[in-house]
Parts: structure tokens; C-alpha cells; sequence
């Protein structure tokens, strides 16, 4: 059962949290994909969590980019995280299923280096939606 908007909130930005270790340990150990995926999980777990501290009752989607933009009518600078954070949104497909790619398949196509970026990048994300939730 949900508690208040706040409670919620904590347990989305907590579970951020552990998956982010847990991305950068995949980043580590090689996964690259599964980083690169996990890291997009873990922005969406941020916004998500922003937005029921807001009050929000439902938050559903996944994109990013969608959901910086819900953020952005609470905290405008929100809108000016879009531009970094939404790159995140292109591992929410490809990552998992041969059939997002070209050709080859996940485990093949992505690098360290991507990985390494969207770890940064979660990070980012994680550690904005801290700093707000901690200010209140």
C-alpha cells in the first residue's frame, strides 16, 4: 500500500539509488548494455519519484524525456535537464532485444564508453532529485 506522496517518493529514489550501484557494477564488469539500460531505470526512478513528492497519484510511462518534462511544471529547470538526460531514453529498447538494432545483438553493440556516460548520467539525474527532495 502507498503511503503520503513523500513516502512514495523515498522509496522510488531509494530503489534509484541501489540500481545505480548496481549499473555501475554491470558498467564494471563488461555488461555494457545492461548498464546502459539500467541507467535509463534509473532516471525514470528519479523523475518518478520527484513527481510523487510532488502529489502526483499515478506517474506512468517511461520515457525520460516525457517525464522531465511532467517534472518541468514543478521545477522548471527540469526543462534544461531534458537535453542530457533524454539520450537516456535511446537504451530503453535496443539494450534488451535483438530487434531494436540493425543487426548483432545487444551484448555486441554496446561500449564501455556508453555505458560509462549513462551511469554519469543517472547519476546526474539521481543526485538533482535528492538535492530537491532534501530541500523539500
Amino acid at each position: 500500500m502507498r503511503g503520503s506522496g513523500r513516502q512514495e517518493a523515498e522509496r522510488w529514489i531509494a530503489q534509484a539509488a541501489v540500481d545505480l550501484r548496481w549499473a555501475a557494477h554491470l558498467a564494471q564488469e563488461g555488461a555494457w548494455h545492461l548498464a546502459c539500460f539500467l541507467s535509463q531505470q534509473v532516471a525514470e526512478k528519479a523523475l518518478k519519484a520527484f513527481l510523487y513528492a510532488q502529489g502526483e497519484e499515478i506517474v506512468l510511462g517511461h520515457s525520460v524525456e516525457r517525464l522531465c518534462v511532467a517534472a518541468s511544471r514543478y521545477e522548471p529547470a527540469f526543462a534544461e535537464k531534458v537535453q542530457r538526460w533524454s539520450l537516456l531514453d535511446s537504451y530503453y529498447i535496443p539494450t534488451r532485444y535483438p530487434n531494436g538494432l540493425p543487426g548483432g545483438i545487444p551484448a555486441d553493440v554496446f561500449t564501455s564508453e556508453a555505458a560509462r556516460g549513462a551511469v554519469d548520467l543517472a547519476q546526474e539525474a539521481v543526485d538533482y532529485v535528492k538535492g530537491l527532495l532534501e530541500r523539500g
